[in-house]
């Protein structure tokens, strides 16, 4: 996968990431909301209530408390019995009864289906019903100190909430002998309150933001997801339209040299077999993979005289044609899905002793990458036939990469060339042309530039490699040209070689199912699959009213007479 597609993916991820804290966020806080919410109104309940017993209490204090008929659920308060008044008689004979603050307070919650406990408390007490739980023991400590309300949830299943209670002159009348001076904090109002129900409306209520929340963040995702999708779609037709040129390119040079762009894909192949066995992902072998199919790139432009010459480059030559290096190092750079790429090949020709090229890097200066391509690019050529020299076996080609690890090659990479190509494959490959359309290319290097017929050179080459597809002859015809050097002098140089070119195209005319060669000087062989029949008066017109004469023998071409003549040629 290319870089920008991992970028991509990566801001995505981010994205997504990012999109759920957001979402997240607001869950929290909206749970956080609800929670403070529903203690709020916990607590304004309490306080609602508080209050309503403080009004209460002080309307009945205010009047000094209040008679009732004595009945049996209202019998006098006991609690009271200091008092003179307590207890009265009407003068229709009714007997009633003094209730103060505490007690009818009392009497009123116990007819009440009120979800409120209440009740009045202290330290000093009255009424020991009215004595303070742990709890309560602990808030009055707090109320008395501080002046000032406290409460406290348990588990959100309810609330304890104390108001402190301050003596009026009105309670003087049932507390003065308790010692209470108005102003002193008696005691306080405790309410408990079942916070359950109040929690639970909130809840609910989360329960159904929350939903919404999720179905947004599934909706933020879908709509991430594709973008993504659009986006990697046109990064991948974006690509695949370069890929098409680019492999287009590649195509030409096939189509210049079958050799090079069959080359490119065994480096390839190779690369990522040995990048394997090194253990890299599927990303970094399809990343090296098409840095092998394109690490020649640059002969693209490499003239056909050296792109095609099948033999040794000369100094001059070899320099030119490292600018491939170069060449296709810039043309991809400028192509932003190929930057990763142009990397890797800029360095494949480095050595791990600093002596290769382009930039003279070593050891492990090389990006690894570019040292599995060298190596793989080094085992093709040795693995390959060349006009000039003869293949390796795999065994001999892994033993001089062996050999040349920590020199030439990375030695990891060297290394892991001798599990990963010890097993592979060699296709039968060589320079050797296989279409008529290579084969004219091929000899267009030996072609003799005054008579226009291949020259020694071709002819050596030819007789090295007969008896395949295209070079299968079986007969052979020297043609001698005599007193050619009275012509010369007679005439002058100039004139004898226009003559020269002039029987060299006659005699293609006459050995047309033939090749014809310039061996030296002014002899000419011919190489033909079937042996011919040649027309004497025809090959003798053809020097004609000059003082050259033409003489020929024919040959079959064996094996002995083959050996011989390119022992001649050599």
């Amino acid at each position: 996968m290319f870089k920008e597609i991992k970028t991509i993916k990566k801001l995505v991820i981010y994205l997504i990431i990012f999109w759920t804290f957001v979402i997240t966020f607001f869950i929290f806080f909206d749970i956080y909301k609800s929670y403070i919410y529903a203690r709020n109104e916990a607590l304004s309940q309490a306080k609602v209530k508080t209050q309503d017993d403080i009004n209460f209490r002080h309307w009945v204090a205010s009047h000094g408390g209040v008679y009732v008929p004595i009945d049996k659920n209202t019998p006098p308060n006991p609690y009271l019995a200091h008092l003179k008044n307590r207890d009265v008689e009407t003068f229709d004979g009714q007997h009633l009864t003094l209730m103060n603050p505490a007690y009818a307070l009392r009497q009123l919650l116990s007819t009440s289906s009120s979800k409120y406990k209440d009740k009045i408390t202290s330290n000093i007490l009255l009424n020991p019903n009215n004595k303070p739980d742990e709890w309560e023991k602990k808030a009055l400590k707090i109320v008395i100190k501080n002046e000032k309300p406290y409460y406290e949830f348990k588990n959100h299943d309810y609330l304890r909430y104390m108001v402190p209670f301050k003596v009026e002159k009105s309670c003087l009348k049932c507390h003065a002998f308790q010692g209470y001076r108005v102003g002193d904090i008696r005691g306080a109002i405790s309410v408990t309150i079942d916070a359950k129900p109040i929690f639970r409306k909130y809840v609910l209520l989360d329960k159904s933001y929350i939903l919404e929340l999720i179905l947004l963040w599934l909706v933020g995702n879908i709509f991430i997801f594709i973008w993504y999708k659009k986006l990697r779609k046109s990064i991948l037709d974006k690509m695949e339209i370069y890929e098409e040129v680019i492999y287009g390119l590649v195509d030409l040079v096939e189509q210049r040299d079958t050799y090079t762009a069959g080359h490119s894909k065994r480096v390839a192949e190779y690369s990522v077999m040995i990048a394997k066995e090194m253990g890299y992902d599927k990303n970094t072998l399809d990343l090296l993979y098409r840095a092998g199919m394109l690490h020649d790139i640059g002969k693209i432009v490499t003239p056909d005289s050296i792109l095609l010459k099948p033999g040794k480059l000369d100094k001059i030559e070899f320099e030119l044609i490292k600018e491939h290096v170069t060449i296709g190092y810039e043309f991809l750079k400028k192509i932003e899905i190929y930057k990763d790429i142009a990397e890797i090949i800029k360095y494949h020709h480095e050595r791990y002793d600093g002596k290769g090229y382009t930039e003279g890097l070593k050891g492990d200066e090389i990006p690894i990458l570019s040292a599995i391509l060298a190596v793989a690019d080094a085992f093709d050529a040795m693995t390959t036939n060349r006009i000039y020299k003869g293949r390796k076996d795999i065994n001999t080609a892994l033993k001089e990469i062996k050999e040349l690890a920590g020199e030439q090659f990375h030695p990891k990479v060297a290394e892991a060339a001798q599990k990963a190509l010890k097993n592979v494959k060699i296709k039968n490959v060589s320079q050797v042309p296989k279409t008529k359309l290579e084969l004219e290319r091929f000899v267009y290097f030996f072609k003799d530039s005054l008579t226009g017929c291949y020259n020694q050179k071709y002819l050596e080459f030819v007789l090295s490699k007969n008896n395949d597809e295209f070079f299968n002859y079986k007969y052979i015809v020297f043609i001698y040209l005599h007193n050619f050097g009275e012509y010369n002098k007679k005439y002058g140089w100039k004139n004898g070689d226009k003559e020269l070119a002039r029987i060299a195209r006659e005699l293609r005319k006459v050995f047309s199912s033939g090749v014809v060669f310039r061996k030296e000087g002014d002899d000419f062989v011919v190489l033909c699959k079937n042996k011919i029949s040649i027309d004497e008066k025809k090959l003798k017109n053809i020097v004609n009213d000059t003082i050259i004469t033409i003489s020929y023998e024919q040959k079959e071409l064996d094996e002995n007479l083959r050996e011989k003549l390119i022992e001649e040629l050599i």
